[in-house]
């Protein structure tokens, strides 16, 4: 949950790892820190807080190096501190950074201590570069070290390692943790992303589980888990430099809602033939795959979680398939029964998420035959563990609030509702209208995106406020979880979502004049019974705010405020209706200051449990 960066190169490295830590900033971090290696010497700098203060440190007292370790933290062992910070050194010449977790670091630190090591920091990494030091002692050779002590760590790891007596060298190796290796001109670099390199090359490996590389200015060796020298395959990414930047916009938030019209276009693109889904687009043998189906799985965590709360409905109501959605931490813990024909569908923006991929494989553990991921990352561990894939085709999101991945998730989700409902007996009719709303999303979304100066006048009802409420009800519930998902996460405002119906069996004592009650009202065969739920919220003073269906009457209650949103399918409708939630918590956080794009404790991507 913290970003690495390191190379090798014939120039001074310093420059380059600062400028792939400040594009890693998205993924949240507490500190930062840099050490090179120079005549033999290693040369360390950190600081607590952004890259920005790091970069002044080294302004005010410089360092330089052809080989360098960068790193940003997000504190797990050890509160935020210049001591917890990455690098850690042992010895004085031999530096790590670290994403992951050692879960056996107390028992490391108890026999490191007891060989003479000193520790400096609360941390697990602290534990690795104590014990590549101690094995060089026996071996002198940095890779050999690295080999040795990788099979004594329980967890999961990424790690970029430096010796100040192998000037020539950079050590890189991971298990269940993302690294990926840019190649350039005579450097080699490593990072958790590739957004971090792509400045200086768009040529990519991405290592396998358990893979070690060993990197010289004029040569790089991969050895897989076995220690046998493998090849990987070179990825020419396609994104550019600026494909990361806010370009015109203020955060990369506000940006990345705005994308979502082209981002769902992307997603249709090219996976329809005469307005026909095509099966294909999941993998070669999908149709083979959906014909053994029965059942659906799905794990996800977070944003994603809600993203499969609402396909859950779908599968029921339109394919009429049994559904079960899961929050993946807790699937793997609580002993699960599934069927060997059941398809475990699988949620990540970032294709990394720890718990996610852990709920996977202990579902294969458990004889499930066939998974498929919805993913935004296509070299990443969820991929690589499926048997089906979908892109999303998000293209980078860096704000930590997601938005255009949730969408495309969706609309990934309801291509596989066509999928699996041609084997329960879906109707041509119904799916052609899927198919028809599907391609409508773009132009739709487009629609609610225009409500954004409404929103922007409406986030001032929330400036004051410390608590809100969200309301929904069947596929619209989710949509309200992940609204005050949003809310939390990036104003701070404490914010909870409940089924409206709900609201009679314990919330209606929360409500009074100071508590604003967001709620989704699309019209749909539910809008009656949410109509009650409204009036039992004014009746007792709540100010609501309504998102409905601009073809219904405005109402004349001074406690209800209507934002009209785009006369859309049901089928659609939960689509859209994120929309306004997501401009309504970004403009809330900008009213109260808080840090949009990184908001405190928070990662982009989890990648440790």
């Amino acid at each position: 949950m913290c970003g690495i960066v390191a190379g090798i190169a014939q120039r001074n490295v310093v420059p380059i790892l600062i400028e792939g830590l400040k594009r890693l900033e998205y993924r949240g971090y507490d500190s930062a820190g840099i050490a090179v290696v120079h005549n033999q010497e290693i040369f360390r700098k950190r600081e607590i807080g952004k890259v920005k203060a790091l970069e002044t440190l080294i302004t005010a007292d410089p360092i330089e190096g052809n080989l360098g370790i960068a790193h940003t933290r997000w504190a797990t062992h050890g509160k935020p501190s210049t001591r917890n910070a990455h690098p850690h050194i042992s010895c004085e010449n031999v530096a790590v950074v670290h994403n992951g977790i050692i879960e056996n670091h107390d028992h490391l630190r108890i026999e490191l201590k007891q060989n003479g090591f000193k520790f400096t920091s609360e941390t697990d990494t602290e534990v690795i570069v104590h014990k590549i030091a101690e094995q060089l002692q026996h071996t002198g050779n940095l890779l050999t070290a690295v080999q040795t002590t990788i099979e004594s760590l329980e967890g999961a790891y990424a790690l970029g390692v430096v010796y100040g007596e192998q000037p020539d060298t950079l050590i890189a190796c991971r298990r269940g943790s993302p690294l990926v290796i840019g190649i350039g001109i005579g450097e080699y670099f490593i990072a958790s992303d590739i957004a971090a390199l792509l400045p200086v090359t768009q040529r990519f490996i991405f290592l396998d589980e358990g893979d070690i590389v060993e990197l010289k200015i004029d040569s790089l060796q991969i050895y897989n888990e076995a220690g046998a020298p493998v090849e990987r395959q070179v990825t020419e990414s396609q994104l550019k430099p600026d494909s990361v930047d806010k370009g015109k916009y203020r955060h990369y938030m506000l940006k990345e809602i705005f994308e979502q019209p082209s981002a769902v276009a992307e997603t249709l693109e090219g996976r329809f033939i005469d307005n026909r889904f095509q099966e294909s687009a999941f993998g070669h043998n999908a149709t083979e795959v959906f014909d053994q189906i029965k059942t659906v799985q799905i794990l996800a965590c977070g944003t994603s979680y809600h993203a499969g709360l609402v396909a859950r409905y779908w599968f029921e109501e339109l394919a009429r398939v049994p559904c079960t959605i899961e929050v993946a931490s807790e699937f793997r813990y609580r002993n699960p029964v599934i069927s060997p024909d059941t398809l475990v569908v699988t949620l990540s923006q970032s294709g990394e998420t720890a718990d996610t991929l852990a709920a996977l494989l202990e579902a294969k553990r458990l004889g499930v035959k066939h998974s498929l991921v919805i993913c935004n990352a296509p070299e990443s561990s969820l991929v690589r563990e499926s048997d089906l894939v979908l892109m999303t085709r998000a293209g980078p999101e860096i704000g930590v609030a997601s938005t255009k991945a949730f969408t495309t998730q969706l609309v990934a989700l309801l291509m596989l509702v066509i999928a699996i409902g041609r084997r329960f007996g879906m109707r041509p009719e119904l799916e052609a209208n899927i198919v028809s709303q599907l391609f409508s999303l773009p132009g739709n979304i487009e629609k609610a995106i225009r409500l954004d100066a409404t929103i922007e006048i409406l986030a001032q009802r929330f400036a004051d406020k410390s608590n809100a409420l969200f309301l929904g009800r069947g596929a619209h519930y989710p949509i309200a979880m992940e609204g005050a998902l949003k809310l939390k996460e990036i104003s701070y405002i404490h914010a909870e979502a409940y089924p409206a119906g709900e609201l009679k069996h314990g919330p209606l004592a929360l409500i009074d004049s100071e508590m604003p009650v967001v709620t989704v009202a699309p019209n749909n065969n539910l809008l009656e019974k949410l109509k009650s739920n409204i009036q039992e919220v004014s009746a007792r003073g709540g100010q609501l705010i309504v998102f409905m269906d601009e073809t219904l009457a405005d109402s004349d209650d001074e406690n209800v405020q209507i934002v009209k949103m785009p006369s859309v399918s049901n089928i659609i409708s939960p689509i859209i209706y994120t929309i306004p939630l997501q401009l309504l918590s970004y403009y809330v956080a900008v009213l109260k200051g808080t840090d949009v794009d990184q908001p405190r404790n928070l990662a982009k991507s989890v990648t440790v449990e």
